[in-house]
């Protein structure tokens, strides 16, 4: 579990409706909480401020669907069986899982009714549900924006530690477990040259994942407000490099094509093409 300092949000408690929802990202999505006290500088999540106003920055607080299980149990009696990406707009293995338990019920409910569970997270928290994975239709896949600790403490602070997540990958294969990682948002002249990339992927394929996404940083709404204030404080060099890349179509357009193009040939490199979905 991580035991790096975490944020301490404020908490409140709400309930929902509905737990599963339609997604684009596998037949449906689940999120147990809104917001995330992982609060990463360039989490897209924040545009989920625009539907649940907070006057708390994002990472400072975290709504508590205690409902959860409940409404899910209706659902689940009703929705076709099909996967379901966990989760799609916090993690749901940071820190307040630990006590509420919320992630761990709901998953254990999706898959007692047929459901795949693919999950996402950057917290070795989620070894405590592999009793519930094992022998099941679940995948444990964890995001890696680089393999830089210095880097990574700068914009994922209060998320697990990169050498944490990639032991969570081992001990996820060991017990069984299909494993994925998601390589991104890929951080502009950070973590998106040639050798970072390669390095990105023999980790991969030493880790023998059975699937790999990668993704690009993405002018997403509020997400360029909190970028902007990391670059300023610590990478004041990169300021109008990145606003260029994320704001220019033609600069963008041309940075896409020279990262897909590294990024496949670091796949061939390490023969993971046929493992490789990229958002890029």
């Amino acid at each position: 579990m991580n035991t790096r300092a975490s944020i301490s949000p404020v908490v409140r408690e709400i309930s929902c409706k509905t737990t599963l929802n339609r997604s684009s990202l596998g037949a449906y999505s689940m999120n147990c909480y809104v917001g995330c006290q992982h609060g990463c500088a360039y989490c897209y999540a924040r545009y989920m401020q625009r539907f649940h106003p907070h006057e708390e920055a994002w990472g400072a607080f975290v709504d508590v669907k205690t409902n959860a299980p409940e409404a899910l149990a209706r659902q689940v009696r009703r929705m076709p069986p099909g996967s379901v990406f966990v989760s799609s707009a916090c993690d749901a293995w940071q820190p307040l899982e630990t006590q509420r338990r919320l992630t761990r019920e709901c998953c254990r409910i999706l898959l007692d009714h047929g459901f795949a569970v693919h999950a996402l997270t950057k917290s070795d928290l989620i070894r405590r549900d592999f009793d519930l994975f094992a022998d099941h239709n679940a995948r444990v896949a964890t995001t890696i924006t680089t393999l830089d600790p210095a880097v990574a403490r700068l914009w994922e602070a209060a998320a697990g530690p990169v050498e944490r997540r990639i032991a969570l990958l081992r001990a996820a294969r060991e017990a069984g477990i299909q494993t994925g990682i998601m390589f991104g948002p890929l951080l502009p002249f950070l973590s998106d040259s040639a050798d970072s990339l390669n390095a990105l992927f023999e980790c991969a394929a030493e880790l023998r994942v059975d699937v790999l996404w990668v993704d690009a940083l993405n002018p997403r709404p509020k997400v360029w407000e909190s970028v902007q204030s990391l670059l300023r404080k610590h990478y004041p060099d990169l300021v109008d490099r990145y606003a260029r890349v994320l704001f220019s179509p033609v600069v963008r357009n041309a940075y896409l094509a020279a990262l897909g193009e590294r990024i496949a040939a670091a796949a061939r490199r390490h023969r993971l093409e046929r493992k490789l979905h990229s958002c890029i």
